[in-house]
């Protein structure tokens, strides 16, 4: 008898770095650093450094939290174990929401930039087509196997990180004293407000927790992952920053991107370049939400928390292939029928919403580790300290928040409880005695 086909550990310590890469590095950095710099103007870039250096906590409370699971679900089994099913499934649902979303947004903001290249592709039909052809793509590379979803991804790494790395030391020569350290007191118009659109930028770190059952040993990769790629990340976006107040002039923050400090360092030339650039990044965002989201539908149907449809395996390739189906789609479906603006409205605060229920989970997790798994956890330094500054930084950005960001976020997750009671319906007429 042949057993039951299961999901592959062919995620090594490279593939997951990869991973939490693209997964933060999206279409925030070619757009918010003039949006940024509106408010922060010169201390601009030390504002990316010092909210990733506080945002730092929530990633190591992340790492410890990792260190602790070797199956796929990350944030669901953390809100689960700690708190019970409901809240695990409502935790897993509303970030893989978020993931899915961000994917639809990051899929139009592919095809505005491609858009630019050529007249031929800035219409309505040519953008349909790109959004269905990206997301159709990702869906195929992944039900194909893990694999091939990390090596698609690791392809488009390559190529928006080599030439961000360029631009970097192309603008270096521009910077100044006064650009670096800029005189004057630490005046920033609407602190809450840029920092909570900042934040958009670190986000997504969670992705590579959810694939911990793809992961080859996941109770020391992830936590590396995590911990040393935004450790890079914040020091390239500062760096990033830093080279765009030296080359745009102030009074163009508010309309000018990446694409524009491209343009001023290496002409027309530059400016294709990073705007193919600002494609790959994108491309790599999304595919690490193809890769990692229908992961979450996965593990929430795993643990019986959705319809176990969704819990099917490919026997051939050994991946989620519905989970991924209903993933693409939906995201497909958004995609063509809204826009950038209208799907990453509340993205951040369901996150953060998230990220708050795991973190209150660590003290849980921690209490019921057996003795060898709290040796080899990645243990924070300082008992609750890290996770407290964590969970500060958290509940003040969701502060920052409106009250319309609520009301779709309540919307979205009726609809999945509505789902959850569904298979506890059917779970419990399948087996009276649960």
């Amino acid at each position: 008898m042949s057993s039951a086909p299961a999901l592959r550990r062919d995620i090594r310590i490279v593939g997951a770095a990869f991973l939490v890469l693209n997964s933060v590095i999206g279409a925030g950095i070619f757009a918010l650093p003039g949006k940024v710099a509106i408010n922060a103007g010169m201390l601009s870039p030390w504002l990316f450094l010092v909210v990733g250096v506080l945002f730092l906590a929530v990633v190591l409370t992340f790492a410890e939290l990792a260190s602790y699971y070797d199956k796929t679900g990350g944030p669901v089994l953390y809100a689960s174990d700690a708190f019970g099913p409901l809240v695990g499934f409502s935790t897993g649902w509303l970030i893989f929401l978020a993931r899915m979303t961000a994917f639809a947004a990051n899929a139009n903001v592919m095809a505005m930039y491609l858009g630019s290249l050529s007249d031929v592709l800035d219409s309505g039909p040519a953008r349909a087509a790109i959004i269905t052809l990206v997301t159709v793509g990702l869906k195929w590379a992944n039900i194909r196997g893990v694999k091939d979803g990390v090596r698609t991804m690791s392809v488009f790494t390559v190529l928006k990180i080599v030439p961000l790395l360029l631009l970097v030391l192309l603008g270096l020569q521009h910077v100044t004293g006064t650009t670096l350290l800029p005189g004057g007191g630490f005046d920033i118009d609407d602190l809450g407000g840029t920092t909570l659109l900042l934040i958009y930028a670190y986000v997504g770190f969670e992705t590579i927790g959810v694939t911990a059952g793809e992961t080859d040993k996941p109770q020391r990769t992830v936590p590396l992952a995590l911990v040393r790629t935004i450790v890079f990340t914040g020091l390239l976006y500062f760096l990033i920053v830093l080279v765009f107040v030296s080359v745009i002039p102030a009074a163009s923050y508010a309309e000018a991107t990446l694409v524009d400090v491209g343009r001023a360092l290496a002409g027309p030339v530059g400016a294709i370049v990073i705007t193919a650039t600002a494609v790959f990044s994108i491309g790599g965002n999304l595919a690490s939400s193809m890769l990692a989201a229908p992961r979450l539908i996965f593990s929430l149907a795993e643990n019986r928390l959705l319809p176990q449809w969704f819990a099917h395996i490919n026997e051939q390739h050994a991946t989620p292939d519905r989970s991924i189906l209903v993933m693409g789609a939906m995201a497909l479906v958004l995609g063509l029928s809204s826009n950038f603006v209208d799907l990453a409205i509340g993205s951040s605060v369901v996150r953060l919403i998230g990220y708050i229920v795991c973190i209150l989970a660590l003290p849980t997790i921690r209490r019921q580790a057996s003795p060898e798994a709290r040796r080899r956890a990645f243990r924070l330094p300082g008992g609750y300290i890290i996770p407290l500054a964590a969970l500060l930084i958290c509940g003040w950005l969701i502060a920052q928040s409106k009250l319309e960001d609520w009301f779709k976020v309540l919307i979205l997750l009726g609809i999945g409880i509505a789902l959850y009671l569904v298979e506890k319906w059917v779970f419990s007429r399948r087996d009276p005695f649960t």
